[in-house]
């Protein structure tokens, strides 16, 4: 498995060849999480496995809210546990639309 399996829109602002899947684990996890479709994710599960995919997606600085609220559901962990959900608690907006 290796990162042209892909869809290559996710990494648009990256050059993919300078991406290492043991060092950029975090950024392409969550990359896949926000961005990518059902194939993505399958890939992004039979290249990491779905414990790393929860420890990373655990300790992201920011996801979306949608992305937060369907992974707290899959991964059957309460939004709180989340670091991004606590983050984003700790640094409200300025308009809470």
């Amino acid at each position: 498995m290796k990162l042209d399996d892909f869809n290559p829109v996710l990494f648009w602002d990256t050059d993919i060849r300078t991406l290492s899947v043991e060092d950029h684990t975090g950024f392409i996890i969550t990359r896949v999480c926000m961005l990518g479709g059902w194939k993505d994710w399958q890939a992004l599960k039979e290249l990491y496995g779905v414990d790393r995919i929860r420890h990373e997606l655990l300790h992201a600085r920011y996801l979306d809210k949608k992305t937060l609220n369907y992974f707290s559901l899959i991964l059957e962990e309460p939004k709180e546990s989340f670091r991004c959900y606590t983050l984003a608690q700790s640094n409200p907006a300025h308009w809470g639309y």
